[in-house]
């Protein structure tokens, strides 16, 4: 019963935790992830955006400052504001992941089906 318990709490607990949060550069779009670190700064993974350190972290691609970076939540959650989400035939819920899946897919089948047409002589 415990782990039963237990697995809702730990789930919950990373979305609302600020530690497990992305941070995305907005001069370049640049997603700082504590789960993946930085190897090029030498930054561990499971570093906090939080124990970077102010002064001495910039943007590992456009140098930009600690300033820069917003919030942009866990990586489960899906992209978009909270009032939208229930709009778009269910597409507004995917995550980032699964929208370049969906789109990307889509491209790749429909370039199939193209190529396709040329075996109809």
């Amino acid at each position: 019963m415990a782990t039963e318990d237990e697995a809702p709490a730990s789930k919950e607990s990373e979305t609302t935790d600020p530690r497990t949060h992305r941070f995305e550069c907005r001069s370049c779009g640049y997603v700082y992830d504590p789960n993946e670190g930085v190897k090029k700064l030498g930054i561990a993974v499971g570093t906090a955006f939080e124990d970077l350190d102010p002064i001495g972290f910039r943007c590992p691609v456009c140098r930009s400052r600690v300033g820069a970076f917003t919030d942009i939540g866990p990586r489960s959650k899906a992209s978009g504001f909270e009032e939208n989400l229930n709009f778009g035939l269910g597409v507004n819920r995917l995550t980032p992941g699964q929208k370049n899946v969906l789109i990307f897919g889509g491209l790749a089948l429909g370039f199939a089906f193209f190529l396709s047409l040329y075996s109809l002589r």
